[in-house]
């Protein structure tokens, strides 16, 4: 029997769309068959770039400018899509900040500016998507993080602080969702190609990239998106409360060279 992928509704709200795994994933959800209700905070000709990606692969999209670290926000966006096509059955937090700075060199107003993208953000998002999933009895709220949570990486203490919160909040939301037929996952990219990484992503940062990664490439957007189609849709039906690793097998390379046995 052919099975295909099926999303578990027609209305998404995705953050942080204006570029990156964001941008991908909306117009992913677009493509597999979801209008999308997207936010960005600065890039609006990026916004632009999206709304036209989605609407050419025959959905709607509003597109909103604001700052998902704003609580106000997230019930607008959960609003928008009620009012605009009846129900709220998709959330994909995903927009977030990268800081790379040793901790001891992190101000106050370096950490509390993070946690506001990276971890505020998310769980006013969370917490607007649920009350109306709840009512519905149906939704899928995935939270994106990284696998930089697992592989720790030095000089992103606050940014790895944030995600592992972002894995406690997924956890327990997805406990008390479940009664409601809501799943709750986390997806948590590895080594991906992003606007976010760009300055960070130096040739030999790549390189070693390339080196650890059994799979031999950095990942891209669209495979992460791909990822985020699948959470999304009625075949993940039973999964919930888990963190979904996409790092072509990084964090699962111990291998460092031993000699073979004769």
């Amino acid at each position: 029997m052919t099975r295909s992928i099926e999303l578990v509704g027609p209305s998404a709200v995705v953050t942080g769309v204006s570029k990156g795994i964001g941008r991908a994933t909306a117009v992913a959800l677009a493509e597999a068959g979801a209008n999308v209700v997207g936010v960005y905070r600065s890039d609006e000709a990026g916004a632009e770039v999206v709304r036209s990606q989605i609407e050419a692969a025959g959905r709607e999209a509003v597109i909103i400018k604001g700052d998902t670290g704003d609580p106000e926000l997230a019930n607008r966006l959960a609003a928008t899509a009620v009012e605009r096509w009846g129900s709220l059955d998709i959330w994909i937090n995903n927009a977030a900040a990268l800081m790379v700075k040793p901790l001891i060199e992190t101000t106050d107003e370096d950490w509390h500016g993070l946690m506001a993208a990276n971890l505020h953000g998310f769980f006013y998002g969370c917490r607007a998507a649920a009350a109306v999933m709840y009512g519905q009895g149906r939704g899928r709220i995935i939270n994106v993080t990284s696998a930089a949570d697992v592989l720790v990486v030095a000089n992103l203490g606050a940014y790895i602080a944030a995600k592992g919160g972002i894995l406690g909040l997924t956890k327990t939301l997805a406990l008390e969702a479940a009664e409601h037929d809501v799943t709750v996952n986390a997806l948590s990219p590895g080594a991906t190609d992003t606007p976010l990484n760009l300055k960070a992503y130096t040739p030999e940062v790549r390189a070693t990239y390339e080196h650890r990664i059994p799979l031999g490439r950095i990942g891209t957007e669209e495979e992460i998106a791909d990822v985020a189609v699948f959470l999304a849709s009625t075949a993940s039906r039973y999964l919930t409360g888990q963190e979904i690793v996409v790092d072509g097998g990084l964090v699962i390379n111990g291998t460092v060279g031993h000699a073979l046995d004769d």
